[in-house]
Parts: C-alpha cells; sequence; structure tokens
C-alpha cells in the first residue's frame, strides 16, 4: 500500500473526489471490480501506487494525503483479464470528454445571492444554446462568459428566466448538449463549473433566474466511461449503469439507466440536487421524459421506475426549493406528467405544450388565409393541464422546432425571404399568441429579430441582425411588458383565465377576454387577424362598457417600415348584445395583425 493513500476509518466519504482537510477522497462504485486504484497527477500516474479499498457497498475508496486542487487523475480497474482505465462518473470537471478527470474546487462566493425564481404566472423564458447565443467571431464555440455579457440585453428585453441547452460535458466542443458523457462535470469548452457558477449569480443580479436543461433518459451515446464500466454486461449492452435488457432500447443506443438499480438512482438524484444546491439552479429542464417512462415512446411498454425516479427528484426540489420550476418535455398531452404524486402524477411544475406550439406553428405558416382553422386556434389558446394553465409552457420557436428538417417561423412562412412582409407579419402574430395565452411564454435565441433558418450549433447568431430588427426586437419588448402586467394595465395577462367569445372562421379573426380577478387594469381583450384582409369597422363583445384603450398594435410602423399605415383607436363599448355579451363596439384591425385593448 502506498503511503500516500490510507483507508478512511470513518462513515463513507461521497462518491468522486472530495477535498477535505487531511488531503483528497475518492470513491467509486465498482461492484464487479476485482481491485481498483486511482491514478493521477499526486503519483505520477503509476499504476498500483495508489490503490483503493473496498467497502461493504460495492464501492471503492481511499484518502490520498498528496492530491490537490486542479490535479489530474483516472480510476483504473481490474476485472479478470480486463484492466480498464475510466473517468471518474462524479468528476465535477474534466479536461475533456475523453480527457481525464480535475479535483475540483466546488467552493464559490455568493456573495448574498438569495434570488428567487418568479411566479409561474409571472414567469418568461428564454431559451438558448450557450455555443452559438454570443459566439465570438474568432472563437468555435461561445462559452458561459460570453453569455453573461449579453444579460444586460436580456433584462432590457424583459426576460426573467433563461433556459440554457444542456451544458454537462458532452462529446467534441461543438454539440446541442443531448449527447452527455459526464452529467456532473460542466461543459469544459463553455468554460468549466467556475464560469457557470459566475453567470448564474450575474444572472441573479440582473434579475433573471437559471434553468438547466438536463437529460436523464439516455447517456451518450460516445465518449461514454460509463459503458460496462467495471467490465461487466449482460447481452453485449451496458453494464452497471444501463439496463441490460429490452429496457435498454432507446432512439440512441442502447443507452438508458437502469432507474431500477439504487446507485444509478441515486446518481441522477444527486446530479438534479447539484445544479440546485451547487449551481444555485432555479429549476431544471427534462430532455423527453417520455424515454424515460417508457420504451421507444410507445406507452404499452412502461418503466414505471422512470416514472418513479421523476416523482422523487421533483419532490425534492420543490421541497428544498418552493420556488424552483422543473419542466418537463413529454409532448404526448398527458396531465399525469404535472399532477402531483399524491394523485398518480410525476410532480413536474410544468411541460412544453404540443397542443399551442402545433397547430399556431400550422396556422401561421400555410400561405393561404382558408386553410387557417380559428377553432384550432380557440383549442390552442383554451388548451391546459389538470386545469390549470401554468403547467404548460407555450412557445412557436424551441431548438426542436426550428431543426431536424424544420425550420424558424419566417422561414417557414417564407423561405426564399424570411425577412419579407408575410414573414414578419405573420411570425410575430404567432409571438403575440405566445404572450397573451394562458400558460408560461417561451422564446427561442434569435427569434426576437426574426433569424431565419435553421438551427445549427455551428452557426452562431450574427448580432448584427439585432440591430437591423431594433423594432420587431421593440414588439417582443413591448409584449413582455403587457405580459408582466408592468404598467398596471393588463393584470388579466398574469391570470387563469380565458375566454374566448368571437370565432370567425370564414373571415379569419379570433378575439379573446383574459383576466385575473376582472375589473379596470385586468381585464385583457385580444383581438386577432388571420387573413390578408384589413377591417375598418369590427365589431366584437365586451365584457364591460365604456372605453378600452389600444395598448398594442402588432401593425404599428414603429416595429416596422414594411407595415402600412392603418387608422387604429381606443374603442368605446355601448350596451347592445354581441357574442354572448352584453355590450359591443367596434375597431380598425390591418391584415395579419393582433391588437390588445385594456380599461
Amino acid at each position: 500500500m502506498s503511503e500516500a493513500s490510507t483507508i478512511i476509518n470513518r462513515e463513507l466519504a461521497p462518491l468522486g473526489s472530495t477535498v477535505v482537510e487531511e488531503g483528497v477522497t475518492f470513491h467509486v462504485w465498482a461492484p464487479h471490480a476485482e481491485a481498483v486504484s486511482v491514478i493521477g497527477d499526486f503519483n505520477n500516474w503509476q499504476e498500483g501506487a495508489t490503490p483503493m479499498h473496498r467497502t461493504d457497498r460495492d464501492s471503492w475508496q481511499c484518502l490520498v494525503e498528496d492530491a490537490e486542487i486542479g490535479q489530474e487523475y483516472r480510476y483504473l480497474i481490474h476485472n479478470g483479464t480486463q484492466k480498464l482505465s475510466r473517468i471518474d462518473p462524479y468528476a465535477r470537471e474534466v479536461t475533456n470528454s475523453v480527457g481525464n478527470g480535475v479535483i475540483s474546487d466546488t467552493s464559490f462566493d455568493w456573495g448574498d445571492d438569495d434570488f428567487e425564481l418568479p411566479t409561474l404566472n409571472e414567469l418568461v423564458i428564454y431559451e438558448m444554446h450557450v455555443g452559438t447565443f454570443n459566439r465570438p467571431a474568432d472563437e468555435d464555440v461561445g462559452e458561459f462568459e460570453d453569455v453573461e455579457a449579453k444579460l444586460q440585453y436580456l433584462a432590457g428585453l424583459g426576460v426573467n428566466a433563461i433556459q440554457i441547452m444542456p451544458s454537462a460535458e458532452f462529446a467534441g466542443d461543438i454539440s446541442w448538449g443531448y449527447n452527455p458523457a459526464h452529467i456532473f462535470a460542466v461543459e469544459s469548452a463553455y468554460g468549466g463549473p467556475r464560469a457557470l457558477k459566475q453567470l448564474v449569480k450575474s444572472a441573479h443580479q440582473h434579475g433573471i433566474g437559471v434553468i438547466m436543461d438536463v437529460v436523464y433518459n439516455h447517456f451518450g451515446p460516445s465518449d461514454l466511461d460509463l459503458w460496462q464500466f467495471d467490465g461487466w454486461g449482460e447481452n453485449g449492452k451496458g453494464g452497471i449503469y444501463f439496463y441490460n435488457d429490452w429496457r435498454s432500447t432507446t432512439p440512441w443506443g442502447d443507452t438508458r439507466p437502469d432507474y431500477g438499480r439504487g446507485e444509478v438512482r441515486q446518481f441522477i438524484y444527486n446530479n438534479a440536487m447539484m445544479w440546485m444546491d451547487e449551481f444555485h439552479m432555479d429549476g431544471l429542464r427534462y430532455d423527453m421524459t417520455l424515454y424515460m417512462r417508457s420504451v421507444d415512446g410507445d406507452e404499452s411498454r412502461s418503466i414505471p421506475e422512470g416514472w418513479s425516479l421523476a416523482q422523487w427528484v421533483n419532490r425534492d426540489i420543490h421541497r428544498k426549493h418552493p420556488r424552483a420550476i422543473t419542466i418537463a418535455e413529454d409532448l404526448r398531452n398527458n396531465d399525469g406528467i404535472t399532477k402531483p404524486e399524491e394523485h398518480g402524477g410525476a410532480n413536474f411544475s410544468s411541460q412544453w405544450d404540443a397542443k399551442f406550439v402545433h397547430p399556431i406553428r400550422a396556422v401561421v405558416s400555410t400561405p393561404n388565409d382558408a386553410e387557417r382553422s380559428m377553432h384550432a386556434v380557440k383549442d390552442a389558446l383554451c388548451y391546459r393541464y389538470n386545469l390549470d394553465a401554468f403547467e404548460r409552457v407555450i412557445y412557436s420557436e424551441s431548438h426542436d422546432e426550428v431543426a431536424n428538417g424544420k425550420k424558424r417561423v419566417p422561414s417557414e412562412i417564407d423561405e426564399a425571404d424570411p425577412d419579407s412582409w408575410f414573414a414578419q407579419k405573420r411570425s410575430t402574430l404567432a409571438a403575440a399568441l405566445v404572450f397573451t395565452a394562458p400558460g408560461i411564454p417561451m422564446i427561442f435565441q434569435g427569434q426576437e429579430f426574426l433569424r431565419g433558418n435553421w438551427f445549427d450549433d455551428s452557426n452562431p447568431i450574427d448580432w448584427t441582425e439585432e440591430q437591423e430588427c431594433q423594432g420587431i426586437v421593440g414588439m417582443y419588448r413591448e409584449l413582455i411588458k403587457l405580459r408582466l402586467n408592468r404598467e398596471g394595465k393588463t393584470a388579466g395577462l398574469t391570470g387563469q383565465r380565458i375566454e374566448v367569445h368571437h370565432v370567425n372562421d370564414a373571415e379569419k379573426l379570433i378575439a379573446f377576454r383574459r383576466w385575473k380577478d376582472g375589473g379596470h387594469g385586468d381585464d385583457t381583450v385580444i383581438i386577432a387577424n388571420f387573413s390578408n384582409r384589413g377591417w375598418e369597422d369590427y365589431r366584437v363583445g365586451f365584457v364591460r362598457p365604456g372605453e378600452w384603450r389600444l395598448l398594442f398594435d402588432s401593425n404599428a410602423q414603429v416595429y416596422s417600415e414594411d407595415f402600412e399605415a392603418f387608422p387604429t383607436h381606443n374603442v368605446q363599448s355601448d350596451e347592445g348584445k354581441w357574442d354572448g355579451l352584453a355590450y359591443n363596439g367596434s375597431f380598425s384591425i390591418a391584415p395579419y395583425s393582433v391588437l390588445i385593448y385594456g380599461q
């Protein structure tokens, strides 16, 4: 036994490498190993210099007194004739996905950071990809510090949460992030763990929460040291961290974690808690939970232990962090996702809503007015889970909806010219519904300045487009301000209630009322014209008499020099039944436009 390696005569150290007063502890789960040692800078990578000692829990541990923060290391595992060099599954930092683990200092000066995420009814999310969001021209990939440089812009836009696409260490430097190689290590190409903590701290100082996208439905599939980690596997499959039977199958290979094995459940649970506790995240967004709870998306081939794992993680996140949000991407319109577990649910706060994005994208993308269904729009506006509007995240663009054969909305509307009048008018029509329908609104990076084509992880945002599109950016800013009731005139947009009281499928107009408690400064009426015809005297019902002030007109020329002048005005609502309401009023509305009225 090396003089630098001693048995730890106390309770088991945490898994991974942990800096303690006496040095650094190392602890790894490897039940099928016959011998394990740790090699690294501290012993000149000399095999056998630092053996580890088996515990009674199928794990191996030791204390290395000479090890220091910043040094690199690996585990050397012996199983029969196999000699396997592995990166620590719990490594908080790696040199790269196929490099070495790094002994990491997890401490960080958070100062007086006591940020709390806004309540769900006052949340506006901006989804982003770190590698492309603000990538410097002379770099291959953007970093966390580049995102930090844009926080003032995001705060000015009005968003109060950013949702970061997965930033656990993935294969290579350029990726969407949905191929996690080491879920505890922060992507080295993005700047590593300290840079991420600094981004979160700065975001909080700007009044912006941070939600981390996590991938628990599969690992890898490449650069995956977890695969047959200790040399054992069955049926040619992945070994101790994975299912080794029919449940292993995913669209990304046989890489589904074994949610029924206690050590693997704890591995995922600990990872979720790391993001919340060590990185001060304000929530997690889970990638495609359908593949956590079923095989091949076939709900008849369910995986109950995947469901119970989500219940456990979400329950404890909400217990420890009551204002945190957990979001599921499930896209099967399953209200059980957001039910509490006492009613059989998975304890998620909210879920991405396919019932909104698909019909709204379809209705603005089709070139023919006759094909636009106002009944489909009504259904998209009114859909909810478990009678709670904020159990759904609504959007017209996300990383999935603008890639894999699909384009950003302006390009779906006019592929040849995504800056055309039609693309501007109808993409912002969709955006206006995102911010006025009940739900948690979300936009995707660059959407606010008509970013075209499709999302590509090697193609960075061109911020000259933002400068050239200041009018549309201003429209998004105004919509967010109204959605959050910043001027005390649109409290209804923060409420649960909606009544679609006017549906004209022949002329392609729809009108709906939003309210929280009702009354002046609360009731908000939204009118949307989905046709290429303008109206100078159109009439709908109103809930109360008196003057209704025009708070927003998406056709206002301040938003785009391509928009034609069209006379719009306040509405005087007078007695007279219309649309089932006791009062009515007339207004003017331009083609493909949205008006917002309040009292």
